[in-house]
């Protein structure tokens, strides 16, 4: 017997081959620039995509002036290999780096709205630290550490 999971992830899929991925509440993804609803009925913008390179535990961003995380209060999902990190700028040369998979069912946070990270799955809601703002998810997102130098971010993952 198929599991709901297993089911919902076929037809986000199959919906994705045929372009309408956009129309079904929990299926995730897009780009930047676009906006996903949730099961709850809000919207939230998708976050800016920005690609890291991974080198051993550390991953790597170059921000470059105008990018998302360019500016305090800048968020971004950012993406090296197979790890996907919701990192957020929170001052001239601080940042906070978090798991994108939500601790509630393992969907990935693709979305942004007012400094909080948000799921498109079940619209827990989590702020720059990772802490819970609203749930369903009961348990923060695993943050790492940041150093930031001259125009280069780098996460120890």
């Amino acid at each position: 017997m198929q599991t709901r999971r297993e089911f919902c992830g076929g037809l986000c899929r199959t919906a994705a081959a045929g372009g309408v991925l956009s129309t079904i509440p929990g299926c995730g993804g897009g780009g930047g620039g676009s906006s996903t609803t949730s099961p709850s009925g809000m919207t939230s913008p998708s976050l800016v995509r920005l690609t890291g390179t991974a080198v051993g535990n550390q991953v790597t961003v170059d921000i470059a002036a105008g990018s998302a995380l360019a500016a305090t209060g800048g968020q971004a999902l950012v993406q090296a290999g197979s790890t996907s990190l919701l990192v957020a700028r929170t001052g001239t040369s601080t940042f906070t780096a978090l798991t994108a998979i939500c601790t509630h069912e393992a969907c990935l946070i693709a979305n942004g709205d007012g400094g909080a990270f948000v799921c498109p799955c079940h619209g827990s809601r989590f702020d720059t630290t990772g802490r819970v703002l609203t749930g369903p998810a009961v348990s923060s997102l695993r943050s790492f550490a940041t150093v930031f130098s001259g125009s280069s971010l780098t996460i120890t993952i």
